[in-house]
């Protein structure tokens, strides 16, 4: 978005006439430790592959691209010569001059009361000037947009709130700073510093941001914020630390002025669930300027073909919920975001505020056995479970571009997933259900899912709700639980968007019953060649193949609790099966499970073997992997839709159409080769994918394979775009053809890609080498 937003502005003084005070000055990311050069490494080789120039360089060239900056602690940075600064007034006055030449009327000083709505959708705006009628609705309001959404007839959800932010501006220098200057950005010292007028514009995100309650003020109140040179000082110090000449500089002024923020750092765009036609763009995280241009461009898209042209589910406003609009939650989480968008964030960060919102049943159980929780969509589930004798403060607060101090835990756990039998919380899944008084569950879910639902009662479909494009909306698992009763299993993060996209195309008038039935139950993840005989001893119940098939469902007893739902599958590809408890029965069946599986070497795990297990077989999850723009076509899952099942789903002829011309991309697998897990720095996600010295694609997914004892990647790879001769079609052949590598903070290890999984293949010579060893040790 700030690539595109940056093109807008450098062409709309020539297509108005309206100047934009647009300079191309670069700028300069600075690190004062190696972390953070680490971090700004590998964001310099994920802009490269997205076309945009970017150079790590050295201190003494950081000094010879700008004069004042003091280096003497710096070990590196990263320059973007492309960057540039605008006037943001005249950017403004430029895209109102445009937009009026196209038609747009533009009301000023004119308040929106609220926005009516009929049946779900917008009909209108009543302003203090009286009322427009209009179909669709966006909400820019910014630090108001939340009791904007409020106004609404049928209230939005918009979770933005405002901090005061302070930046300082000088009088011109003795030497007047030239415009062309670079942007220095501090990140270890929080402040970024730009011209401006001979003089420095300079802010910062401090520690300790000061939050700002928007209810019965009015704008000129806010914008008449005073200064708080006490608040302002330890940015002050660090702005005359980095660059000492400005010591004697002369002050202009300190502006306080507001700026919204977001939960989780990104903005917010996108139509809402609870009213057609509203849309919302905003909470920018002071990147306002950056953003702007590419966000109203995808909105715009958005608005008139019913999507953008891009992948923008990470600020798609239905990732959040309703959870997240307290006022309470969004106080205390501002405070934490403002600091973290100039902190340095390590692989598996987690939030600390805002937490225990949403718990299991078995949340303090777990929690006293060493639980260590992450967050998702507001749900506490367990990363790992710390052995009784670990240093629990160590390793809570070790944080790494390397091997991480959790590494042998969660290879344990991983162990005990293959030999034995481990046990995982995974409550926060989305579970609905779907049920009619006839065939119109069966109908919809047919025409929604590309693969067949028509399947007997008890059996289990793994499938994707495609959009027109035959990308992913959604992709779940459902159960059939009786001829017209669905239970429907979505990621944690989907709840918002699968809600919405099943609502969108039920019939307004049917006899469609949809309920969200997350809170209802507890699931519980048995995994490992045991699970089979702890629930057999549980339940009295005979659980072989046989006699209770892969992806099959049962209700069943569990101990004393009736009712439990029973399903052979684990989302990882080891034996096992999940249980869906309600919720009065989950703490009863997961002592009955631990107390029987002693025997059998029970143990917990957490979502970080799950991840281990899942990449190591090549499953995609939606979110990281698949998203509205993938295909099943692109992912090897095309045994997963069923074009002959009778019944025209949404995306079929999309998928046809590409089952006919080939696809332009595909989801490999690759593992690392000559990389050190012990000393190298390890992937994570974003890392860029080269086939013979050509970017093709970005990983989506990562993680260490305790069975392969070697990284494994995943990702989409394309035909590069500079080579004009590269075929536009991805085939096996191509695939096959062609030498990859992996670039980690700038480093390229060479890569092995694969269509299938590797695992088969590694643990077979596996064994044959076990057997091997021992052999030549039984000889001796």
């Amino acid at each position: 978005m700030a690539d595109y937003s940056n093109t807008l502005y450098q062409q709309l003084e020539q297509e108005t006439g309206v100047k934009t005070g647009y300079v191309k000055t670069g700028s300069l990311c600075l690190a004062q430790n190696q972390d953070r050069f680490i971090s700004l490494k590998r964001l310099a080789s994920r802009l490269k592959v997205l076309g945009i120039r970017c150079d790590v360089i050295t201190p003494k060239q950081v000094a010879e691209l700008h004069p004042l900056v003091n280096i003497h602690d710096l070990v590196g940075a990263v320059h973007v010569p492309g960057d540039a600064v605008v006037c943001p007034p005249d950017v403004n006055h430029a895209l109102v001059v445009a937009a009026a030449k196209n038609g747009v009327q533009i009301h000023e000083h004119t308040s929106v009361n609220h926005v009516m709505v009929q049946k779900g959708h917008v009909t209108g705006v009543e302003t203090d000037r009286g009322t427009i009628d209009c179909d669709y609705f966006v909400n820019c309001a910014g630090q108001w947009a939340y009791e904007l959404g409020l106004s609404t007839e049928d209230p939005v959800s918009v979770p933005v709130h405002a901090c005061e932010h302070f930046y300082l501006l000088t009088k011109p220098l003795e030497q007047p700073l030239q415009p062309h200057t670079p942007v220095v950005m501090d990140l270890d010292g929080r402040i970024y510093v730009r011209a401006w007028q001979g003089g420095v514009l300079s802010g910062g995100f401090e520690k300790n941001p000061k939050p700002i309650f928007t209810e019965g003020r009015s704008q000129l109140e806010i914008q008449g914020m005073q200064e708080d040179w006490d608040h302002f000082e330890p940015m002050l110090s660090a702005l005359l630390r980095r660059m000492p000449s400005l010591d004697s500089c002369e002050i202009h002024q300190l502006i306080n002025w507001p700026e919204s923020f977001t939960p989780d750092m990104r903005c917010i765009m996108g139509e809402t669930q609870t009213v057609h036609g509203y849309f919302v763009l905003g909470g920018m995280n002071s990147s306002g300027l950056s953003f702007a241009g590419g966000g109203g461009r995808y909105l715009a898209e958005w608005m008139t073909y019913g999507y953008p042209s891009e992948n923008v589910w990470p600020l798609d406003v239905k990732r959040f919920g309703t959870l997240q609009s307290s006022r309470t939650f969004l106080r205390h989480r501002v405070m934490e975001v403002m600091p973290l968008l100039y902190e340095l964030k390590v692989p598996r960060w987690d939030f600390q505020t805002g937490r225990q919102l949403r718990t299991s049943p078995l949340y303090d159980r777990l929690d006293t056995q060493g639980a260590r929780w992450m967050e998702k969509h507001g749900f506490e589930r367990a990363k790992y479970f710390v052995p009784s004798g670990k240093d629990l403060l160590a390793l809570d607060q070790s944080k790494t571009f390397y091997k991480p101090d959790w590494f042998d835990i969660v290879g344990a756990e991983v162990k005990c997933c293959k030999e034995a039998v481990c046990v995982v919380d995974m409550s926060s899944f989305t579970k609905f259900e779907l049920s009619s008084s006839g065939d119109q569950a069966l109908e919809l879910l047919q025409r929604l899912c590309a693969n067949d639902l028509d399947v007997p009662v008890g059996h289990i479909v793994h499938t994707g709700m495609l959009n027109h494009r035959g990308g992913y909306e959604n992709d779940c698992s459902v159960v059939r639980l009786s001829k017209n009763r669905f239970f429907i299993i979505s990621p944690s993060d989907q709840q918002v968007h699968c809600w919405s996209w099943i609502k969108q195309h039920m019939p307004s008038d049917s006899q469609l019953q949809l309920e969200d039935v997350t809170w209802k139950y507890t699931a519980l993840n048995v995994i490992g060649p045991r699970a089979m005989d702890v629930l057999s001893e549980l339940s009295y119940v005979p659980l072989t193949p046989d006699h209770f098939p892969s992806l099959f469902c049962k209700e069943m007893s569990v101990g004393y609790a009736n009712g439990i739902r029973v399903m052979s599958m684990t989302h990882t590809g080891e034996p096992g099966f999940m249980l869906y408890i309600p919720i009065e029965y989950a703490l009863h069946v997961y002592n009955e499970v631990m107390s029987v599986g002693q025997k059998y070497g029970i143990r917990n795990s957490g979502y970080y073997a799950l991840r281990s297990l899942r990449i190591e077989k090549f499953f995609a999850f939606w979110g990281q992997d698949l998203d509205a723009f993938t295909t099943p076509l692109e992912c090897g899952r095309e045994f997963r839709v069923k074009f002959d099942k009778g019944t025209e789903f949404i995306g079929r002829e999309a998928l046809l159409q590409q089952r006919q011309v080939g696809v332009r991309r595909r989801f490999i697998m690759f593992l690392l080769e000559d990389h050190n897990t012990e000393l190298d720095l390890w992937p994570w996600w974003g890392e860029p994918i080269y086939r013979n010295e050509e970017p093709v694609g970005v990983t989506s997914s990562s993680a260490y394979s305790y069975t392969l004892e070697r990284h494994v990647c995943l990702g989409f790879v394309k035909p590069p775009q500079t080579d004009p001769g590269a075929p536009t079609v991805v085939t096996a052949d191509f695939i096959n053809r062609g030498e990859y590598e992996v670039e980690i903070g700038g480093h390229r290890y060479p890569a092995k890609a694969k269509l299938y999984p590797f695992s088969s293949l590694f643990a077979q010579q596996r064994r044959r080498k076990d057997d091997m060893e021992l052999s030549s040790f039984q000889g001796k």
